[in-house]
């Protein structure tokens, strides 16, 4: 039968009084790790709307603002991961050291956030729309919200939020509808012996009595097209840009009320078909 070797007793002790020891203090720096978490959030959210309060205060462009804003949060939970790394014992010179050498691997996996980065850069210098324009790109529309570090948002007119890399937005098609003015265009159609020179008449009228129709440049009306079944009339005039929609709908109305007023008929199409049976007798071989 195996004896107890009463002088282990004292070693076991020792080890189990060094694993409690080792124990404690990992259980330290996990609640320190977890409170500077915690800490360090509640500082990031408070240094968040400190900046976004004095930026909203300077007279700066508002993407610059979006965008420092969202550089700033970028820079803060980094430096946040990295405090929370070394309240674990992690050394951050063996940290860094750590993410320098695997550089090559980080720089190909994050690529895309780069060009993104460099993309808001080159959107904030060369300013091809800025925060509240009116914008498409990429196959949608709307209005810009926000420039951030990576990419930019638009408020489409239902109310999506849609999230453009601005790699994209920087090295692509993008057009622009924040002008001043803008020109506005309609093709109305009417019958075959129509009064062209009343209907150019009548629709000059229309569109002197409407005071947001600009006119420098004067507005333009030709007969644009004599189409298979209608006479084709071109109107064009210039307004502001926020008058644009309203003008739009607005001149719509009232050419339809004018023209049907006065005798004017909108055309429709219209397809004849012939019978062909006939034909089709006289073409029937004799047997």
């Amino acid at each position: 039968m195996d004896t107890l070797n009463v002088d282990s007793i004292p070693d076991m002790g020792l080890q189990l009084e060094g694993l409690f020891r080792q124990g404690t203090s990992w259980g330290f720096m996990l609640v320190k790790a977890v409170l500077i978490f915690l800490i360090g959030k509640l500082l990031i959210n408070l240094v968040n709307k400190i900046l976004r309060r004095i930026l909203s205060k300077r007279d700066i462009d508002p993407s610059i603002k979006s965008f420092t804003a969202s550089a700033a949060n970028v820079v803060l939970v980094v430096l946040l991961i990295i405090s929370v790394i070394g309240a674990l014992g992690v050394e951050t010179t063996s940290f860094a050291a750590l993410l320098a050498s695997a550089g090559v691997a980080i720089g190909m996996a994050l690529s895309g956030n780069l060009s993104n980065f460099a993309g808001g850069l080159i959107i904030l210098l060369f300013k091809p729309f800025r925060v509240h324009d009116y914008i498409q790109a990429q196959g949608t529309e709307g209005t810009v919200k926000e420039i951030q570090i990576f990419h930019t948002i638009l408020t489409t007119p239902d109310n999506k939020h849609i999230y453009i890399p601005n790699g994209s937005l920087s090295s692509g098609l993008v057009t622009n509808y924040n002008v001043k003015l803008r020109r506005l265009e309609w093709i109305f159609c009417v019958d075959y012996g129509t009064d062209y020179a009343k209907v150019k008449t009548l629709t000059e009228s229309i569109l002197v009595a409407d005071s947001r129709i600009l006119s420098h440049p004067a507005p333009f009306i030709a007969l644009h097209a004599l189409a298979d079944s209608s006479v084709n009339l071109l109107v064009r005039v210039w307004v502001k840009s926020s008058d644009y929609w309203d003008v739009y709908f607005d001149i719509n109305r009232n050419v339809y009320e004018t023209y049907q007023a006065e005798g004017i008929n909108f055309p429709f199409p219209q397809l004849t078909v012939h019978n062909g049976i006939g034909w089709e007798e006289t073409r029937r071989p004799n047997f």
